[in-house]
C-alpha cells in the first residue's frame, strides 16, 4: 500500500518525502523520491531535525528543482531557514543504499545522485567549521566522506573482540552494540578470557564488511555464517 501511495503523490507533486524518525542512537533523516526520475536532478537528505522540519525544508528544495533551477553544491543557501544558512554536499555512491532505499526501488535501483542539504549550528557555522557546536557533530553525518568507515563513533573507540580474530585470523560473525554504547565484535567461538580491546577503525580496515551495520542500535545484535554474508538483525 505504501509502494502506491509513493508512486501515486509522485505522480501528482513530482516527488514525496521519506521520512525516518530518530532513535537513541541513529538521527533522524529524511530524503526524497522522484527528483531524479521526474527532473534529472539528484534526490536530496537532510539528518537531524524534526520530521515536520525536515519535510519543510526538502519541499523548498522540490520546488526549487521543479522551478527549472539546479541546486548548487558549495554554493551558501538563505532561502531554506530564517535563521541560518544552508548548503550542499554531493552524496558518496558508497552511502546511497544506507538511506534511499524507497528512492531505489523507484529509480529501479539504478544508479542515481544525490545532495546533502547540510544546515548551520545557533552561529550560523557548518559541521566543517572551527567552533561548530559538538551538539550536533553526530546529527548531521557528513554522506560526501567516510565511505571507508561508516561508524559514528571515533576511529580510535576502544572495541571488543576475541584472541582468535587477532592471532587467528577468524571472522568476525557476531557483532554487539550494547544498550550502554559498547561494540562487541565476536568470532563465535571465544570464551570470557579471549576477550581483547582494540580500536574500532583496526576492525573496520581488516574486514570492511563490518560497515554494513554501521546503523545497528543500542540493544541490538547482528549475526552472519560468513563474511560478506547476510546479517540477520535483532533485539539482545
Amino acid at each position: 500500500m505504501k509502494d502506491k501511495k509513493l508512486v501515486k503523490d509522485i505522480k501528482k507533486f513530482g516527488w514525496c518525502i521519506i521520512s525516518i524518525e530518530a532513535s537513541e542512537y541513529l538521527p533522524s533523516f529524511s530524503y526524497t523520491v522522484g527528483l531524479w526520475k521526474n527532473y534529472n536532478h539528484p534526490e536530496l537528505i537532510c539528518f537531524g531535525l524534526t520530521s515536520k522540519t525536515l519535510q519543510t525544508v526538502l519541499n523548498i528544495g522540490g520546488e526549487i528543482v521543479k522551478s527549472g533551477k539546479i541546486i548548487e553544491v558549495g554554493k551558501i543557501y538563505d532561502d531554506f531557514f530564517e535563521n541560518g544558512s544552508t548548503s550542499f554536499l554531493n552524496v558518496a555512491q558508497a552511502n546511497i543504499a544506507d538511506y534511499f532505499g524507497y528512492a531505489q526501488w523507484f529509480n529501479d535501483y539504478k544508479e542515481f545522485e544525490a545532495l546533502q542539504l547540510i544546515w548551520t549550528d545557533r552561529d550560523d557555522r557548518f559541521p566543517w567549521d572551527s567552533e561548530y557546536s559538538e551538539e550536533f557533530t553526530w546529527k548531521q553525518p557528513l554522506l560526501d566522506r567516510n565511505s571507508a568507515f561508516k561508524f559514528r563513533e571515533p576511529k580510535n573507540l576502544a572495541t571488543f573482540t576475541t584472541n582468535q580474530w587477532l592471532s587467528q585470523n577468524k571472522p568476525i560473525l557476531h557483532v554487539v552494540h550494547e544498550s550502554k554504547g559498547d561494540w562487541q565484535f565476536l568470532t563465535g567461538d571465544q570464551m570470557p578470557e579471549d576477550a581483547i580491546i582494540v580500536a574500532l577503525e583496526q576492525i573496520i580496515k581488516k574486514d570492511p564488511t563490518l560497515n554494513t551495520i554501521f546503523n545497528l542500535d543500542y540493544g541490538e545484535e547482528a549475526r552472519r555464517e560468513y563474511v560478506g554474508g547476510e546479517w540477520i538483525r535483532g533485539k539482545l
